[in-house]
Formats: C-alpha cells, structure tokens, sequence
C-alpha cells in the first residue's frame, strides 16, 4: 500500500499541510503570495475545486488571507492575546486605562462605525438587564480595528435612568470608558458573565470584519453587575476567530 493510499485525509488537506508545514520552515513568511490555483492544480495534478478547498484551508485557520484580484497571501497579522479576566479587572479601567491596552499595547488601535442612540428594550435585552421591555435603553455601536485590520462588533445596552445625561451617552466616555462612568454614578460594575459561543457569521458581518470566507466568528455576550447583583450594561461582541487567542488564567 502506498503512503497516500495509508493516508486517509482528503487530498485537499493535505495539501493545505503541505503548504502550512512550507510556511512553518520559511519557504513562504508573512506578506508572500502563496501558490494559486493554477499552480497547486499543476503541482499535485488536481482538480480547481481541490486547490480552492486547500486554500480554503488557510484561509479559515487563519494562516492566510485572500486579497481580491491579487491571490493568497500568508498573514502578516498578529492575533490579539484577549485576557478574559484580567482585563475587567477594576485595576485597569478604575485607573482610567482601556480594557485594551495591555492587550494592544504598542498597536495601533481604532474603533469606527460608532453610534450611540436610544431605544426601546427588545424583550432580551430587557430580560438581561432586569427592565420592562419597552424601557429606554442607550445603545452603544462600534467596530473596533487593530493594525488596519476589523477585529471585533460590539452593541451595548445600558438602562437610560442610569445613564441618561451623562458621558455614556457621548461618542467619548473619557478616561477608563464606560465601566469608570458607571462607577461615578454610583453603579459601579463589582461582577462580569461572559457566555461564548462560535457560528459562522451572518453577511453583514462577514462585510464589516471582511472576513475570509469560511471563517467562523466568536459570539461572546457579557453582563456587567453592580452591587446586590443589579446588571448595568448588557454587551454582545462579534469577534473574528481568526484575529483572536482567548486567554483564561485564574488561580485555583
């Protein structure tokens, strides 16, 4: 039996190592153009879909990025470390720090697409944060981008009668953001739930964090609680899987 008879993964994957294991050595390093189509149906004697599907692969993984008209280019970007724990801590953003910039450190990070408007909470967003639905809440919108490159949606929900008039409501909270607004009137956040789940983005996601195609995103939906566990913002973030390690550490 031969070794590609013994070996039982679809052709197309292993191409996909071959080319992961020919970055890993250097053969190819962040920015070159990896082989096209063309080239792996030529190489591996093949057919189209076979190429595509391997550097579907890639892409998906986040090993490589398509760019449109140009071909297959090994990634340059480097994924952001996100501390799950640390970064709520009341140390960061009491101090008038970002929950990103230890994660972001000397990066350059923008967020754009902002809108801060109110509405009438739908009934999930009314159960999550303990309203009548109904209720005004103040709805803060944004995408967060990180060397150039759409990393993360976010949509927060927070009850008007705690936050009308104030610099929640603004396009800049100022110093420590929403979290050190809170906490100056009087709702400062004391505990967090975060819920994650995966799922492949919806269109306009896809668009707004031009994503690769077949590459998933992570949902993660967090809860912000004030004294006598009363919530005070309800947030739901759209990441990009592949721009992303999600970092726990906790002592025992």
């Amino acid at each position: 039996m031969t070794n590609e008879r013994a070996d039982r993964r679809p052709k197309y994957q292993r191409i996909a190592d071959e080319l992961k294991e020919d970055i890993r050595a250097g053969q190819y390093v962040p920015g070159d153009r990896l082989p096209g189509e063309n080239d792996i149906m030529a190489t591996y004697d093949v057919a189209r879909m076979t190429a595509r599907q391997a550097l579907g692969v890639l892409q998906s993984e986040g090993i490589a990025e398509a760019r449109k008209g140009a071909g297959v280019f090994v990634r340059s970007f480097h994924p952001i470390r996100r501390r799950g724990i640390q970064r709520l801590s009341e140390r960061q953003w009491g101090s008038g720090k970002s929950i990103w910039s230890t994660e972001t450190e000397n990066r350059d990070l923008t967020v754009d697409q902002l809108e801060v408007t109110e509405e009438e909470a739908a009934e999930d967003i009314a159960l999550a944060l303990d309203v009548e639905p109904g209720s005004p809440v103040c709805v803060r919108s944004r995408r967060f981008v990180l060397d150039g490159k759409p990393v993360l949606l976010a949509r927060s929900y927070l009850p008007a009668t705690i936050v009308a008039g104030s610099a929640i409501t603004q396009e800049d909270t100022g110093p420590g953001g929403t979290y050190a607004r809170l906490a100056e009137l009087g709702h400062k956040p004391v505990h967090f739930r975060e819920e994650l789940r995966s799922r492949m983005p919806l269109a306009a996601e896809a668009e707004r964090l031009n994503l690769s195609m077949g590459t998933p995103v992570i949902l993660i939906t967090r809860t912000a609680f004030a004294e006598e566990g009363h919530p005070v913002e309800f947030n739901r973030m759209t990441l990009d899987s592949a721009a992303y390690i999600l970092e726990y550490d906790f002592d025992a």
